[in-house]
């Protein structure tokens, strides 16, 4: 036999193979990635779960899974992991061989650096025949999420938590409502008790009525970001960090307050991500239920403006019938956003300002007087 026939024979041979993986190279393969949990802060660490199986008696001389992922997720290095960044995705490439009837499980360790909802929607596969050579590339969808919440900090870091909003104010503003002092009926909120509930003006009006009790001090807590920068600044926004710093601080006030029992209410004059100029406002409520509502309502929130923050606060007070104690975090106050934290204070609201930046100064802390905090609080209060 020639060389010539030897050589033919080798090429029918390598045609013949590369065929038959091109067809039917991923009959039998499944392809499956998890992460071990739905959820977590900014700073957590978890795990992206893949599991490839080959359910036939053809080994897979080699297997590449490529994906692109949001920036945000960062990846610890491993043997047979490749990852090249860009400044908003990266690709994330992995190379598996797999014999007859074998099951693979990795187990990537991804740090999520930013907030954040993070979508691994497709996974692109592309295997090899037995010379080396690509024989055939398949994309298959995952549809898999990923919420990051807001990183939570120590309530130390806060520049109102360490002011008149702490200690012994808090006790007294966040008591419970006096069950002698009833002003009225109102519809019924999540969280309201059984006991509360007025079945006559319920029979009247066949919607569940409660009890409207007074207060010796209000309870209910609604928490406002501020997405400007500046007065001048629109739409885009123009130091994103500041407004992550914001919703941090929100993430943390929200998880302390509920967790003492307060009702809490969310805004922010930005949008939701994929619902551009609504700006988002969750009216207050109790409970475990809520608080990962708001979480995932804060990991959803697109960095933008849709409206100035003046306007918002008009708008978004009018929306709850009873006095609130709003926490505003913002990085400046115009003249148009001191009117209207005026006009609130002049209905009965208790606004307290959080400064994202360092130059602003709390208003109100401002305006009182040591003596001022000391008699409201009841205790001396040191410089900082």
């Amino acid at each position: 036999m020639g060389i010539s026939w030897i050589l033919l024979i080798a090429a029918l041979l390598f045609l013949l193979q590369h065929a038959l993986f091109s067809r039917w190279g991923f009959r039998g393969l499944t392809l499956k990635r998890t992460f071990n949990q739905a959820h977590c802060h900014a700073g957590d660490r978890i795990e992206m779960i893949e599991t490839i199986q080959n359910r036939k008696l053809t080994p897979l001389p080699w297997l590449r899974l490529e994906s692109t992922i949001h920036a945000g997720l960062h990846f610890a290095k491993m043997s047979n992991l490749a990852v090249s960044s860009g400044a908003i995705f990266q690709n994330h490439r992995s190379l598996f061989s797999l014999m007859p009837y074998t099951r693979i499980v990795r187990r990537h360790q991804v740090i999520c650096a930013k907030r954040g909802w993070y979508k691994l929607e497709t996974v692109s596969a592309t295997i090899g025949d037995l010379a080396g050579m690509q024989a055939a590339t398949m994309s298959q969808r995952l549809d898999l999420e990923l919420l990051v919440y807001p990183r939570l900090v120590s309530r130390d870091d806060i520049p109102l938590l360490s002011s008149r909003w702490q200690g012994d104010i808090t006790v007294k503003r966040w008591i419970m409502p006096d069950p002698f002092l009833v002003s009225g009926v109102r519809e019924y909120r999540y969280g309201d008790t059984m006991n509360s509930i007025h079945w006559k003006a319920t029979a009247r009006s066949q919607r569940l009525q409660v009890y409207n009790r007074e207060f010796t001090a209000d309870p209910r807590l609604f928490i406002i970001v501020n997405t400007q920068i500046t007065q001048t600044m629109w739409d885009a926004v123009s130091d994103p960090e500041l407004v992550e710093k914001g919703l941090s601080y929100a993430a943390t006030l929200a998880e302390y307050a509920i967790s003492q029992g307060v009702p809490v209410g969310f805004g922010y004059n930005g949008s939701l991500v994929g619902q551009p100029g609504t700006p988002v406002h969750v009216s207050p409520a109790g409970g475990h239920p809520h608080l990962a509502y708001l979480f995932e309502t804060m990991a959803k929130l697109a960095i933008s403006c849709t409206r100035s923050c003046s306007d918002f606060l008009d708008e978004s007070i009018l929306q709850e019938g009873s006095v609130l104690d709003i926490i505003l975090l913002t990085a400046f106050v115009s003249d148009a956003l001191e009117d209207s934290i005026q006009r609130l204070e002049a209905l009965g609201h208790n606004v307290f300002i959080v400064p994202l930046q360092h130059g602003l100064l709390n208003l109100h802390e401002k305006e009182m007087s040591p003596s001022d905090v000391n008699a409201d609080s009841g205790e001396s209060t040191a410089s900082q």
